[in-house]
């Protein structure tokens, strides 16, 4: 029941859903999805598909964001069990997968919309005619990105499983699906006129690279702000009263985090035992950091890489293949004593 985990996003589920020809039988056999859930599938079978490439997008950047950190997101690739465990504790990690996650949805379903793939929706129905910018007068063409029905999509199936509770944690992660929806757009033109002398433009939105949305996040996570529940059980209160009160674009959580140092499938950490260091850091990847004080084992490779790249007219860069050794420096695993590995 991997899809149990509380999070819209496993591989496993999507890669069953797209096996499954009937999209009643396939959005009946999918474990985890509450009815309301179920009855968006139904409807919109080509938009469950289309979120597996959004599952895609967010995997492989919230990976990117942890990638100098102890916990690294790579429980994604090892199963939602252990991302599940993950979510289990209301600490500030699980409120950056919660965040990425309903973000990865909106830009699937928004991508999905401009591309054709979706009977329900297109191509931005507000953009037409003429407007302004700082360059002056343009029109409306192309296919603008319909975000705004990528983000009400992503709200009607992202929440559906939290609005079912009513407890804290439902509402801490409501409140971190709906920081995670932030629009990133960019205005893009072309000009008309002769030798384009742009007399007259052509404007469209489309959206940012997913990364944009990743480093916004990433930022809200490192500013995320404890809270507690307030007297009345309908929001949050800060738990240290020298912080501010956080916005609807702040990332909330209620637990600390564990130090992620060994493996254990309570926390969802699978340890750093193994991880590649930075001997010269002296940030989050620094050997001492990422490994806990434990130490780190060196070992000398030899790898490839390109080399003494010449600029060729025009247009060309051609480069040599070299041999280069470099020192790898991984973590100690843990000794025995003094240390307990739940697996």
């Amino acid at each position: 029941r991997s899809c149990n985990s509380g999070v819209w996003g496993s591989p496993k589920c999507l890669t069953y859903m797209g096996a499954v020809g009937s999209s009643r039988v396939m959005c009946d056999n999918v474990p985890g999805l509450v009815s309301r859930q179920r009855q968006l599938c139904r409807r919109h079978p080509e938009a469950m598909l289309s979120i597996g490439r959004g599952v895609a997008a967010w995997t492989a950047e919230c990976q990117h964001q942890f990638r100098r950190h102890r916990w690294d997101c790579n429980a994604l690739e090892r199963g939602q069990r252990l991302l599940g465990r993950v979510l289990l504790r209301s600490s500030r990690e699980s409120a950056f997968v919660h965040a990425i996650s309903s973000a990865g949805v909106v830009f699937a379903i928004t991508r999905a919309c401009s591309q054709g793939e979706l009977k329900s929706c297109s191509c931005d129905p507000k953009k037409k005619g003429s407007a302004k910018d700082s360059k002056g007068l343009f029109d409306w063409g192309g296919c603008s990105d319909n975000i705004d029905y990528g983000v009400r999509f992503a709200r009607a199936f992202v929440d559906a499983k939290e609005r079912k509770g009513k407890d804290a944690r439902a509402l801490m992660n409501l409140h971190n699906n709906r920081a995670g929806r932030k629009r990133f757009l960019k205005q893009e033109c072309k000009c008309h006129g002769v030798s384009g002398s742009c007399t007259l433009r052509t404007c469209w939105l489309a959206m940012a690279d997913f990364r944009k949305t990743g480093d916004y996040l990433w930022k809200k996570y490192n500013g995320a702000i404890q809270v507690v529940m307030n007297q009345d059980g309908t929001g949050f209160t800060v738990a240290n009263k020298r912080f501010k009160k956080p916005t609807k674009n702040d990332l909330v959580y209620f637990e600390s985090s564990p130090d992620y140092c060994i493996r254990d499938r309570d926390v969802g950490s699978l340890g750093t035992a193994g991880r590649v260091c930075n001997q010269t850091s002296r940030g989050m990847d620094s050997c001492e950091v990422m490994c806990c004080g434990r130490g780190y084992d060196t070992s000398r490779v030899s790898r490839m890489t390109k080399c003494e790249c010449k600029f060729h007219w025009c247009c060309a860069v051609r480069c040599q293949d070299c041999l280069e050794v470099v020192d790898i420096h991984t973590c100690k695993a843990p000794k025995t004593a003094g240390w307990i590995s739940r697996t």
